[in-house]
């Protein structure tokens, strides 16, 4: 965080385009400084298990469908498995995740479409992605983005909000604020951008109390005083791995310690 930011709710003035990017890419590389390890937060190995496991992260946490998919991906290793699967025996399966009935019904029905619209293959393109039961735009940026290297932004909650108070746009329509924020970016940073915006969100920007005074792009944030801008108070709202007590593990991580491998030392990766 700087040295001597405001004590006090800044003003949002006018901004041309050019300061604007500027602005966010300043945001970008201070982010990425702050987060080098940031990544997607779900376990997977190949873009079948990615496309699974996002479908399953809606109204739920990562760290709880990272508890889930281990058993559900040595029952069902891919989509031709997952598309015979007994309906009853899936919903038990990722219960723990939550409205496991409607989940269970996109992913038999998205992995039947691949195994008969695509040979079994979970397509590489946009366009085919969100022809896929429970897949949207979100879903189908994650994929492309993590599983396949496709530049792609990702807009869940806390990109959205975060979006919206560094100020890249004004609307609360995603599909608007994908396009308002890639108009700031080179692609090759789409998707490294959305892991950056959304670790902030989760450990710092948070909905109702932003740690305002232990935010590293503070200076930069138009929205600086909507939280707590006390240092020490702030400190004390940080999560994961920036909250106090958890040095250990944020040096692991710092130091490239992978997410598997830290659970393996016992590591508890929640907020």
């Amino acid at each position: 965080m700087p040295d001597k930011a405001p004590a006090t709710r800044r003003r949002k003035t006018e901004e041309s385009l050019l300061a604007r990017k500027r602005r966010a890419r300043r945001i970008n590389k201070e982010l990425a400084e702050h987060y080098p390890y940031a990544v997607a937060e779900l376990d997977f190995s190949n873009p079948f298990e990615l496309l699974v496991a996002t479908i399953l992260s809606a109204q739920t946490t990562d760290v709880r469908v990272n508890m889930t998919t281990p058993v559900l991906f040595s029952r069902y290793p891919d989509a031709r498995a997952l598309a015979e699967a007994d309906e009853l025996e899936l919903q038990e399966l990722i219960k723990p995740t939550g409205f496991f009935r409607a989940k269970s019904q996109s992913l038999l029905k998205m992995a039947g479409q691949i195994v008969d619209e695509f040979d079994g293959e979970v397509p590489g393109n946009l366009d085919d992605l969100v022809k896929l039961a429970g897949v949207g735009r979100k879903t189908a940026n994650v994929v492309l983005g993590n599983a396949f290297g496709i530049p792609g932004i990702t807009v869940d909650t806390h990109f959205l909000r975060l979006s919206r108070r560094f100020g890249w746009t004004d609307s609360t329509d995603a599909v608007k604020v994908e396009f308002d924020v890639a108009e700031l970016f080179e692609p090759k940073d789409w998707t490294m951008l959305s892991h950056h915006v959304v670790f902030h969100g989760r450990r710092v920007c948070h909905a109702r109390k932003p740690a305002c005074g232990a935010c590293p792009v503070a200076q930069w944030c138009p929205a600086y005083g909507e939280g707590e801008v006390d240092p020490e108070k702030a400190r004390k709202l940080l999560k994961y791995e920036l909250a106090p007590g958890r040095e250990e593990l944020l040096a692991r991580m710092m130091a490239g310690e992978t997410r598997r491998e830290l659970r393996a030392a016992g590591f508890p990766l929640g907020a």
